[in-house]
Parts: C-alpha cells; sequence; structure tokens
C-alpha cells in the first residue's frame, strides 16, 4: 500500500475590475475612451511603440517616458513608490 501525501492549495479567484451598473460601465468606457484619445496619450502611445519597436522591452517590462526607458511594471506604474498623483498633468517628452 503506497501513501501519497497531497498539497492542497485553496484559490480565491477575484474578479478584475469594479463592480457597476451597465449604465455606469457605458458611461466609464466613453470617458476611457475619449481621455485615450487625448492628443497627449496619442503621443504617448506612439511614442512608446516607436520605442518598442527599435528596442523591444523584455517581458514584464514597459515604456516609461519619465525616465525614457523600459521598466518593471510595478514601477512604472506605481511611479517609483510615490504614487500617480503627484506627476498627474505632467508632460514628458514624446519625440
Amino acid at each position: 500500500m503506497s501513501h501519497f501525501k497531497y498539497l492542497v492549495f485553496h484559490v480565491t479567484i477575484y474578479p478584475m475590475g469594479q463592480k457597476l451598473s451597465a449604465q455606469a460601465r457605458r458611461d466609464k468606457a466613453a470617458r476611457d475612451l475619449a481621455f485615450a484619445k487625448t492628443p497627449a496619450r496619442r503621443a504617448k502611445k506612439a511614442h512608446s511603440q516607436r520605442e518598442r519597436r527599435k528596442d523591444p522591452c523584455p517581458p514584464g517590462h514597459d515604456y516609461d517616458h519619465k525616465r525614457q526607458c523600459c521598466v518593471s511594471i510595478k514601477s512604472n506604474r506605481g511611479n517609483q513608490g510615490d504614487g500617480t498623483k503627484k506627476e498627474s498633468g505632467n508632460n514628458y517628452n514624446t519625440n
């Protein structure tokens, strides 16, 4: 008779995103799209795409416009631990 030890993992999967009503979800989608299409956002997206094509970022990294290099997603989203409120509205070089 064989004895096996099984490791049991209980995983709770939390849904990503916000719990919004149908109307709020539509309104948020419209706001998000309007923000994504602003001239500054389009310039940043185009600049990021040009830089990635020249020198692709390693997996798990994004292009940071402020530092002008590829950085980890965590560092880029968190603004090096300072959060994103301080840099709100800043314009970075996208040439």
